[in-house]
């Protein structure tokens, strides 16, 4: 069973920075695509970032590009999310998630909660003012 584990959440000022981690157990995450998705009180998740195999493609929500940056090391099985110029609004928790049913060797991206297949647990950011 694949297990993935988020870290590096925390409360910092706006502007700052954070790099997320999500490391994965029970399968190589090599050929799968990976992603980020939030989810701020009272809201529903919504998607932030993807990032295909070989991290030969990637892809942003509107309002994180130019800010965040989605990395992946398959050879330790981990998941990054540097994020940069933090702004209040970026507060949620943040959840790595990956799409187990199909390779990613086309490097297509996906946008939608119910294309990913495993979840993490989430770790908390929250950004003041």
């Amino acid at each position: 069973q694949v297990q993935l584990v988020e870290s590096g959440g925390g409360l910092v000022q706006a502007g700052d920075s954070l790099r997320l981690s999500c490391a994965v157990s029970g399968r190589p995450i090599t050929v799968y695509l990976m992603g980020w998705f939030r989810q701020a009180p009272g809201k529903d998740r919504e998607f932030v970032a993807s990032i295909s195999w070989n991290a030969g493609r990637t892809d942003y929500a509107d309002s994180v590009q130019g800010r965040f940056t989605a990395d992946r090391d398959n050879t330790k099985n981990t998941l990054f999310l540097q994020m940069d110029r933090l702004k209040v609004e970026d507060t949620a928790v943040y959840y790595c998630a990956i799409v187990l049913r199909e390779p990613n060797w086309s490097q297509d991206q996906k946008r939608s909660v119910s294309d990913y297949d495993g979840w993490g647990q989430g770790t908390q950011v929250t950004v003041s003012s």
